[in-house]
């Protein structure tokens, strides 16, 4: 509910004209200034976050990190009832947020392989993206329908109180104490350790570079969103909260439909296909006209974010070892969250640049479509020249296939096992 709320009220001071006859970068760049701002502490301190998801008690750590957002969270809730919610003030509780997560997600991700069996893992992941986007069906709904009628202020208010529940939930988990390590090594040398071991594996560098590109030209179109409804389907906050809610359904339906694709179909070419179908939905999204349009596609992305995002870390999580987990997956998020405010920003300067500081939505239109043609391009490249060692095939195994065929890609003939014969 936070970030629909602070994406609005950023957006709508930055549109406002007394905003934009102060000379101040226009509402696009501002939406990437405060991507930058949430996401950018990930690529600073990301690592940082990792080595230290490995050394202390997991659950500890998010019971301290989830006690801190929501005093981040008090603090935004009272600036905005004195009125001071200001795009400089929003962009700095965004940054406070940005730095508590840099530990809180690497937390996160850790503690579930520690939780269930090996065999379970996958499942445990998609249950786990299945329940968060459920948080994001009934929050920005919520958060629109709370925005239009009460406002910001009780808005930012219910969301402080919501973190009560999430430690109590994290104080009834299992203890998770941090594996054994080498007490006298650094921090440093533990961080270089997890890059060695991420960039010498084929595998691994593959799915950290589908994550990044999903996060840099996919993630975009929620930061523009606000603008979208504004400016393009001259709608309210609660039609903005209804958007963000039909994608969290779509990305439910997506975490629920993994489980019709079929056991032989490989993750190294369910991923870049995911990849491409997500990059074709958010293009059409980009071009939407109305909200009816800009529903459906919506959906669609969410659906296909679902599937590329929880496939890519479901492999990451099978194929890291425990002792490296925390690191693997930290600079994993620095990669990621680091690489968001980039596609942001590079949205929102080609949108300005377009239709300059009119601010009518279509500039931003063009800068998303023109993402969402790179995703789609490098989506269709890994589906051809593909990395079977992303499912454990090793080189010279008879389902090492490296077919460079769009058709192969789509299909994964080569892996489909023969029909048994009468």
């Amino acid at each position: 509910m936070e970030m629909v709320g602070v994406q609005w009220v950023m957006a709508q001071a930055c549109l406002a004209a007394s905003w934009i006859e102060s000379g101040r970068p226009g509402a696009p760049v501002m939406m990437g200034y405060l991507a930058v701002a949430q996401t950018g502490p990930m690529l600073v301190l990301g690592l940082l976050g990792g080595v230290v998801a490995d050394r202390v008690n997991r659950r500890k750590l998010l019971l301290f990190t989830q006690f801190l957002l929501m005093l981040v969270a008090a603090v935004l809730t009272w600036e905005t009832f004195a009125g001071r919610s200001t795009p400089w003030m929003l962009m700095a509780v965004s940054a406070a947020t940005g730095i508590i997560m840099v530990f809180n997600v690497p937390a996160w991700q850790v503690l579930t392989p520690r939780l269930v069996p090996r065999d379970e893992l996958t499942n445990a992941i998609t249950l786990n993206g299945v329940a968060f986007n459920m948080a994001r069906v009934i929050g920005p709904a919520l958060a629109g329908l709370l925005l239009d009628r009460f406002g910001a202020v009780t808005l930012f208010l219910l969301n402080t109180l919501s973190f009560l529940g999430c430690l109590a939930g994290i104080w009834t988990t299992p203890d998770a104490p941090a594996p054994p390590r080498d007490k006298e090594r650094h921090a440093a040398a533990e961080m270089w350790e997890g890059c060695r071991y991420v960039f010498g594996d084929v595998a691994l560098r593959r799915l950290i570079l589908s994550v990044v590109l999903f996060s840099a030209l996919g993630t975009p179109m929620l930061r523009m969103m606000p603008i979208l409804v504004s400016e393009v389907y001259h709608a309210t906050e609660k039609t903005f909260g209804i958007l963000l809610a039909v994608m969290g359904i779509g990305a439910v339906v997506g975490g629920l439909s993994l489980r019709l694709v079929p056991a032989w179909y490989p993750k190294h070419h369910l991923i870049p296909l995911s990849i491409t179908l997500g990059g074709v939905c958010i293009g059409l999204y980009s071009m939407s006209p109305d909200t009816l349009t800009a529903g459906i596609t919506v959906f669609l992305s969410g659906f296909f974010w679902m599937w590329s995002f929880n496939s890519a870390f479901a492999a990451l999580q099978l194929l890291v070892e425990d002792q490296m987990r925390g690191r693997a997956l930290a600079l994993c998020n620095v990669l990621s969250f680091g690489s968001m405010p980039l596609g942001a920003l590079a949205a929102g300067y080609i949108g300005e640049f377009v239709s300059g500081r009119e601010n009518d939505g279509f500039g931003t239109q063009v800068g998303l479509g023109l993402l969402a043609v790179v995703l789609t391009v490098s989506g269709l490249v890994m589906l051809i020249w593909r990395t079977p060692e992303i499912d454990g095939v090793k080189p010279g195994e008879p389902l090492h296939e490296r077919r460079r065929s769009l058709i192969a890609g789509i299909t994964a003939s080569a892996h489909k096992p023969p029909r048994p014969q009468r």
